[in-house]
């Protein structure tokens, strides 16, 4: 059950919303089968921005997963946050007993928060005055309340926290849970990544950066991680959510056991804003972290699932990053990026990223990069290209790399 003093920690439940499905079956048969969730803005007039097209999640019915009442009172990244949670909790069967409640926590990633509320109450404000603002504006509006519902609803009363590192978020959510776990001061956490900010704000400012794609006219094909003719990223929303325990408590209750966290890195670039260094060199001693936290060799990953943005930089950048870390091995290596079908969740990206790696894991099979029709020169890796491979996965890597500069890295293995 230990290892040099420190708890083996095992993931028994997972839930996902994201722009290719609610739950997990929808999620991983689109995946699997190469379908983009990319699609027109619909939800405000974009006619005078740049890039007019979103990863919007389709079909989600908030009161399947929470009372009208508390919907109402919640921006949509906390109402993603809770549904994946609840999916989650499902899944692994996990009973909260009020005298453990305490070993019981969730730590959740997010991006950017409600932005949509701070949008909405901004034009309130200045059009109808201050005492028309609700009450409820401020928890709409911070990061923490994903964590927070999450903690009330399934009585959790140990960590409840946020991770707010832009697009690692996600990732470090699940990371600092094993971390918790691993140490023994807590035996259950509900942890991932949850955003959506597909906002005039937020797309004026990715627009006026640059970041996005403006494939307007073939949205299927505007996210194209690796391929020579990608323009940015593609903004999307949802969330991920897994439920992470040690494998004493799993073993104790019976649980089902989908897959195991075994490393764990989380390193800064202290380089840039916004752009990686040339050489990936902040990615690079992330993924090391994770293999040595982990205790394997490069050559034991079976998987890479990459940050792959289809953003220039990022990913050239992330292809020096693992021609670093795995030298001659990285030729070998099937890495795909599945934001070439959901576009890119910021902060929620690791959460959805992670689960997509545990069916990676039990179903043995990778989703494609799709759209990658003409590599760029310098990113000369097996993505694997547009069409879903059978392998036996035992070992997957999940990079997630943020602004300012900050990285996280997940390793997990199939449980044995």
């Amino acid at each position: 059950m230990e290892t040099n003093g420190l708890k083996r920690v095992v993931i028994t439940g997972i839930g996902v919303l994201s722009p290719v499905g609610i739950g997990i079956k929808e999620n991983w048969d689109n995946l699997i089968n190469g379908r983009s969730g990319i699609v027109p803005i619909t939800r405000f007039d974009n006619t005078k921005f740049p890039s007019k097209i979103a990863g919007e999640v389709k079909g989600f019915n908030p009161t399947d997963f929470m009372s009208e009442k508390i919907s109402k009172r919640i921006d949509s990244f906390v109402r993603f946050g809770i549904a994946a949670a609840k999916m989650a909790v499902e899944d692994s069967k996990l009973n909260v007993l009020p005298e453990k409640a305490h070993k019981y926590g969730v730590i959740t990633g997010v991006g950017l928060g409600g932005l949509g509320a701070i949008e909405q109450y901004r034009d309130v404000l200045v059009a109808k005055g201050p005492e028309r603002v609700s009450p409820f504006f401020i928890p709409m509006a911070i990061p923490n309340m994903a964590s927070g519902y999450i903690s009330i609803l399934f009585a959790l009363k140990g960590p409840n926290t946020v991770m707010c590192t832009a697009c690692a978020a996600g990732s470090h959510a699940i990371g600092e849970a094993f971390k918790s776990i691993q140490r023994g001061v807590s035996d259950v956490i509900i942890a991932g990544g949850c955003e959506s900010v597909i906002t005039p704000l937020a797309l004026a400012g990715f627009s006026s950066m640059k970041a996005l794609s403006t494939r307007n006219n073939d949205p299927q094909k505007a996210s194209r991680p690796f391929d020579k003719k990608r323009d940015g990223f593609v903004i999307g929303e949802g969330a991920g959510m897994l439920v992470l325990e040690s494998l004493d408590h799993a073993l104790e209750r019976g649980a089902n056991i989908r897959a195991e966290v075994i490393g764990y890195g989380l390193t800064g670039d202290a380089y840039h804003i916004t752009a990686p260094p040339d050489d990936g060199e902040g990615g690079a001693r992330c993924m090391q972290m994770a293999l040595d936290d982990a205790g394997i060799r490069p050559e034991d990953v079976d998987y890479i699932n990459a940050h792959g943005t289809s953003t220039p930089l990022n990913d050239i950048c992330e292809t020096r990053a693992i021609k670093h870390v795995f030298g001659e091995y990285a030729n070998k290596l099937a890495i795909s990026s599945t934001k070439s079908m959901t576009g890119h969740l910021l902060g929620g990206a690791g959460g959805i990223e992670a689960v997509f790696s545990v069916k990676t894991i039990e179903e043995g099979m990778i989703p494609p990069t799709i759209n990658l029709e003409e590599p760029d020169d310098e990113c000369d890796l097996d993505y694997v290209p547009n069409v879903a491979r059978k392998k036996d996965v035992n070992v997957v890597l999940s990079n997630s790399f943020g602004f300012g500069g900050t990285n996280a890295v997940l390793i997990l293995k199939k449980f044995l």
